[in-house]
């Protein structure tokens, strides 16, 4: 633990390991944007025998609608019986939806409607809109707040800028994630994502004031002359209470994930790979931030880029 900030560079160089896959999915890919940002419906239906996608898209295709997207599930003892159908907006009640009801009872037997869910194109763009404003509201509110928290240390906007470059490192892995389960294997995110994302910035931040306010006291209590060894020292304060509130939560989120409802799944799994990381970052990204400015690296490598540009200058 003495020489825990000595090695920001390997803990700086492991983040980049895992933020990378999911920035080129991020890029290549992007997010499988579910109904609650796209708009259409999602209808999930579960048979009484086995069917095949190209079965659910003939008879939706007879009765005009083309389109859309099918996956097929197993449920229980039975495979390929769940149906998953995601489609353009089709409005509870209508005839359209009555004649799909009679069609898959006709042509591939008896069946359970489990979901029915409907979002008009006008509310997804709403919902949609108002989720970005939520996360930037957010981390600007925690940027200030952070200042005005550490107002009496000799940089306070270092801590907040130091917690958000954390936070957002912490959301890049998990959307990063979501990207790449989004092209593989169909996982679309939701409203419901998005709270899991609120929720992550709080955790991730809880955790990062825990570890600076520890700093922010033994620099004042001058335990050490060198800054590097007061936020070895404060980490070493501070590691295991970290360790044991994320592992507290991270056992209740792994057992709602494997036991839990599957509507609720991938709202887990966002939390519990926000959660793991947060815990990294306060520890090993956002605290080492600190030390590598007091270090005077972020300035050298800040100076280093710009200079690269003004002798590589962009053709006109």
């Amino acid at each position: 633990m003495e020489h825990l900030a000595s090695r920001r560079k390997t803990w700086y160089l492991i983040s980049l390991i895992f933020m990378v896959p999911g920035l080129v999915a991020l890029f290549f890919f992007g997010l499988n944007l579910g109904i609650d940002f796209t708009g259409g419906t999602l209808w999930e239906l579960e048979f009484d025998r086995a069917i095949t996608t190209e079965e659910i898209r003939d008879i939706l295709s007879a009765n005009g609608v083309e389109g859309g997207t099918i996956q097929v599930s197993s449920s229980g003892d039975l495979s390929n019986n769940v149906a998953l159908i995601r489609i353009a907006e089709m409005p509870e009640g209508s005839a359209q939806k009555t004649a799909l009801e009679d069609a898959f009872t006709e042509q591939i037997g008896t069946y359970t409607e489990l979901a029915f869910s409907t979002v008009g194109s006008s509310v997804s763009t709403t919902i949609r809109n108002r989720s970005i404003f939520a996360i930037v509201l957010a981390s600007i509110a925690i940027l200030l707040y952070m200042a005005y928290a550490f107002r009496n240390t000799q940089n306070p906007m270092l801590y907040g800028s130091a917690a958000i470059v954390g936070m957002v490192h912490d959301i890049l892995i998990v959307l990063g994630v979501f990207a790449i389960l989004g092209h593989f294997f169909n996982v679309e995110i939701d409203a419901l994502f998005v709270t899991a994302i609120l929720t992550i910035i709080g955790f991730s931040v809880h955790d990062t004031i825990v570890v600076f306010d520890r700093i922010r006291e033994n620099l004042a209590k001058r335990v050490e002359a060198d800054f590097e060894k007061v936020v070895d020292y404060s980490l070493a304060q501070t590691l295991v209470r970290s360790l044991n509130t994320s592992l507290t939560v991270i056992f209740t989120l792994l057992a709602l994930y494997l036991f839990g409802g599957g509507s609720t799944r991938n709202f887990v799994l966002a939390l519990l790979i926000g959660i793991i990381c947060g815990t990294y970052s306060s520890i090993f990204n956002a605290s080492q931030l600190l030390v590598s400015w007091e270090k005077g690296e972020i300035q050298g490598l800040w100076g280093r880029m710009t200079g690269i540009f003004r002798r590589n200058p962009a053709p006109a």
